[in-house]
């Protein structure tokens, strides 16, 4: 299961990266509503990242105690 959030953090954390650098291309060909779209969207998808890693980090520590409490 935590290897899903991981996924899913990984997929929105590239999501975001392609945002920001399609956002820079259209602030420097002068097409600033766009580039502030594209920003927000960034925006959007970066939260979505954080969001999964911090669940990603927090069932990996839940499996991680799961397996120290076993020795």
């Amino acid at each position: 299961m935590a290897k899903d959030s991981h996924q899913r953090a990984a997929e929105f954390h590239n999501l975001a990266a392609h945002a920001h650098e399609t956002a820079m291309t259209h602030h420097g060909k002068e097409d600033h509503l766009t580039g502030h779209e594209l920003s927000r969207q960034a925006m959007e998808y970066a939260a979505k990242a954080f969001q999964f890693s911090k669940e990603a980090h927090e069932e990996s520590a839940k499996l991680a105690q799961g397996q120290k409490n076993k020795k």
